[in-house]
């Protein structure tokens, strides 16, 4: 990460261009760091206090790799804001590192800084979410052909998710041996799931006892399919240049 250059600038007698990139700033050296701009302290449930410094208009020098491959102009600078994260204590008892954040936000006040490292630790309960909803709701697993389906599927998926969510209080925590007890009322979806067996006898059923009947006899083995399914285009994605010599050698 580079600091922004000093203005104005004053030419040397010998002459040449303005500086474009200022001093560096190295994360591990708290001497490159200089005075921050906001500076803003918070108490949390989860990581106690947590104290954030922000210095603006830092930015990374770019290099002709990765997504800049391809510019052939000269790289611009895109300035932003750093921001250090550092809290009393982590959930699990491990070493609190800092966790060092980039905003493309300049001038931030102190409530800016605070909303953008907040938005990124209530990103790791979206992730959960996510997981959750793949791996013991079965987000992914079936294979569903049409976009429509694939709605209506998401939507039963969140809605088995407040249902889940719904009866925490119900629920018996069934935990594994390597698990650690969960206070009442503070279940986790899947540990609800895991318990719903033991919910399902004294829950009501609104619907019907369903009727017997036989499965069809479906498209006899050998013939030929009639109705083949809609294939949709998934798109192809482009493969870029490792390196400036291979990319001059693909340019005509």
């Amino acid at each position: 990460m580079r600091k922004p250059v000093p203005v104005p600038w004053i030419s040397s007698p010998q002459g040449g261009r303005p500086p474009k990139h200022g001093k560096e700033f190295r994360f591990a050296k708290p001497e490159t760091w200089g005075e921050p701009d906001a500076a803003t302290t918070q108490v949390t449930d989860p990581y106690g206090t947590a104290q954030a410094m922000a210095w603006d208009r830092i930015h990374p020098r770019l290099t002709t790799r990765s997504a800049w491959i391809d510019h052939d102009g000269e790289l611009p600078v895109v300035e932003g804001t750093l921001i250090r994260l550092q809290v009393h204590h982590l959930p699990g008892g491990g070493d609190p590192l800092p966790v060092w954040l980039w905003s493309s936000k300049t001038g931030m006040t102190g409530t800016d800084v605070d909303l953008r490292w907040q938005a990124f630790l209530r990103r790791f309960d979206l992730e959960h979410t996510f997981r959750l909803m793949k791996q013991t709701l079965g987000w992914n697993r079936p294979k569903i052909r049409a976009p429509e389906g694939g709605e209506r599927w998401t939507w039963l998926v969140i809605a088995a998710h407040t249902q889940l969510q719904l009866l925490r209080q119900a629920a018996a925590d069934l935990r594994r041996p390597w698990e650690r007890p969960a206070e009442p009322g503070r279940l986790t979806p899947a540990r609800v799931r895991r318990g719903f067996r033991n919910l399902r006898p004294h829950l009501a059923c609104p619907a019907r006892a369903p009727k017997p009947s036989r499965p069809g006899p479906g498209r006899p083995p050998g013939s030929k399919n009639r109705r083949p399914a809609t294939r949709y285009d998934v798109g192809k994605t482009v493969k870029r240049p490792e390196s400036i010599t291979e990319r001059n050698l693909l340019r005509p």
